[in-house]
Formats: C-alpha cells, sequence, structure tokens
C-alpha cells in the first residue's frame, strides 16, 4: 500500500456519527473558530482575556467555551477564583484525521467511478 493510500489512524474509521457531528457542529461557528484560533495563537486564557474585543458578552463567550469543551476542544482549569481556557490538540488533529479518512474514500469512490466510465478497452 503506498503511503497516500495508507489507513486511516487507529479509531478514526469508527468514529460514531455522534461524535463526529458533535466536533464538526462545535467548528461550524464563527465565534467558537475565532476563540479557537485566539487559545491556539495565544495560549491558555481566561474568559476576561477571551471576550476582550469580542462582539459578544462574556456570557456568550462562556457558552461557546462549553459547546467547544463538550467537543472535547478546549479545555478549563481554575486558577484561583478564574477559569483559564486551553485548547485541545489531540482532538483537533482528530478531525483533520477523520477529514482525511473521508478525503481518501472519495479519492477511492472517484478511481473507481473514472474506471467504471472509461471502461476496459481505455484502460489498456
Amino acid at each position: 500500500m503506498s503511503p497516500d493510500k495508507s489507513p486511516a489512524t487507529p479509531g478514526i474509521a469508527s468514529m460514531a456519527p455522534g461524535h463526529a457531528a458533535t466536533l464538526f457542529g462545535a467548528l461550524g461557528d464563527e465565534t467558537r473558530l475565532r476563540l479557537l484560533a485566539r487559545l491556539s495563537s495565544g495560549g491558555p486564557a481566561s474568559i476576561a482575556r477571551l471576550s476582550a474585543r469580542a462582539h459578544v458578552t462574556r456570557q456568550a463567550i462562556t457558552k461557546h467555551l462549553e459547546i467547544l469543551a463538550q467537543a472535547g476542544l478546549v479545555r478549563d482549569d481554575w486558577r484561583g477564583r478564574e477559569r483559564v481556557w486551553r485548547l485541545e490538540q489531540r482532538r483537533l488533529a482528530d478531525a483533520r484525521a477523520y477529514l482525511d479518512f473521508v478525503s481518501r474514500q472519495w479519492d477511492d469512490a472517484l478511481d473507481r467511478l473514472k474506471r467504471y466510465v472509461e471502461g476496459p478497452e481505455k484502460n489498456e
């Protein structure tokens, strides 16, 4: 098997549709993507820091972060009285691996369709 056709990361192919939907649903919102980008570039941050220059309230930021946490994309730690949020890189890698898996499935399906359409006489 060639390197670009290797099997998907173990567990990704068997990711339950509900888990994939939760993961990609969380990624499907502009505000949540901005929060992930800020955590990715700036490291762990408090609600106060994440809501600075945001066009939504702190309460809205908190709700978005909780959705991201349910999807496993972020986690929070308490530092004194402050909740600090950090990115979970592993879950982003899971999303990437799942997309790579689906992409390989489509590539294989398109290759089969091409062979079928071209017929055996064009494959010689």
